[in-house]
């Protein structure tokens, strides 16, 4: 099967939100007025990001919902994505379930795929992900101010659990993994969270690298210090049985892909609003000071000391 009909076969499909799709040198795209346009690119490899036997169709969804998360993070609606594959062989059965597990969640979010390109090499799956946000509404992390609460979507330190469990670091019972794995191989873009928090949130970010990492950036580019606390955490009960990963899962696990936010107290009856009509639990984790650095306290009050900060790429 040559290049162009592995591309014919399993990632063209019709591309109405574009002017021009898949198919020419370069897709055209019309933001619409009044808009700017929201960019990404994230990069899963194999033996790095997921394992080599993974399920095809989880690795499609997870693959577009790992982009997702960002336009999520900005308060984007989502249009477009380019996908660009590297593929030790045209594997049609593997090609069939990637794709549909893939274009379910596109269709889901309205995402066009407008383009990408494939080549022969070690699995690599990259998507340049697209999405249209109002002028001066996009969320940024640099807008974290001194007396916001810090919140967080959903729960943490699921993914994590699972992972370690995959990696033989702990051993799960059946019914727990089956509980925590969704987390991991299937994680939910909360896109919907992220346009509701135009003009509410000061500031927000993805939980991708860990909750500690990744609300770092929140504050370095602020210029401010959070105080969170352990025991307001949201993380399952599966995890919260599980007392010895619970604090470097839920603080620096990563894979989580749930939004973590900073707003003034005066939008806590938003806040709650927003989780009840898109059945998300939110949950106030902290509140933002002056200073610098994130300290987590224990149930006694006494600051955490983290062995480990977060996912490091290199």
């Amino acid at each position: 099967m040559s290049e162009f009909d592995l591309i014919k076969r399993h990632f063209t499909r019709a591309s109405p939100g574009a002017v021009l799709g898949v198919g020419d040198d370069c897709a055209l795209l019309q933001v619409r007025e009044g808009h700017v346009l929201a960019v990404s690119s994230d990069m899963l490899v194999s033996g790095t990001h997921f394992f080599p036997d993974a399920d095809p169709y989880q690795l499609g969804h997870k693959t577009l919902a790992v982009n997702l998360s960002d336009l999520a993070a900005m308060g984007a609606t989502p249009r477009w994505a380019t996908l660009a594959l590297s593929l030790s062989d045209a594997d049609e059965d593997w090609l069939e379930r990637f794709s549909a597990g893939f274009f379910a969640l596109a269709q889901q979010h309205g995402v066009d795929l407008v383009g990408g390109d494939t080549t022969r090499g070690p699995l690599n799956l990259c998507v340049t992900i697209m999405g249209e946000v109002p002028v001066a509404q996009a969320l940024r992390r640099e807008g974290a101010q001194v007396g916001d609460d810090v919140w967080v979507s959903g729960k943490l330190g699921d993914a994590a659990l699972a992972l370690a469990h995959m990696q033989g670091k702990l051993v799960l019972s059946e019914q727990d993994y089956a509980a925590c794995a969704p987390a991991l191989h299937s994680p939910q873009p909360r896109v919907a969270l992220g346009l509701a928090l135009r003009g509410i949130a000061h500031s927000a970010i993805d939980v991708s690298d860990g909750l500690v990492a990744d609300l770092g950036h929140i504050l370095e580019r602020s210029a401010v210090r959070a105080e969170l606390s352990l025991a307001g955490l949201p993380v399952s009960g599966v995890l919260r049985g599980h007392t010895a990963q619970l604090v470097s899962c839920a603080l620096a696990g990563g894979d989580d892909y749930e939004l973590c936010f900073t707003a003034a107290i005066r939008q806590r009856v938003s806040i709650a609003d927003i989780a009840t009509r898109l059945a998300l639990p939110l949950t106030r984790i902290g509140r933002i000071v002056a200073g610098s650095g994130c300290v987590v306290h224990d149930a006694d009050g006494q600051p955490i000391q983290l062995q480990n900060g977060g996912y490091e790429h290199f």
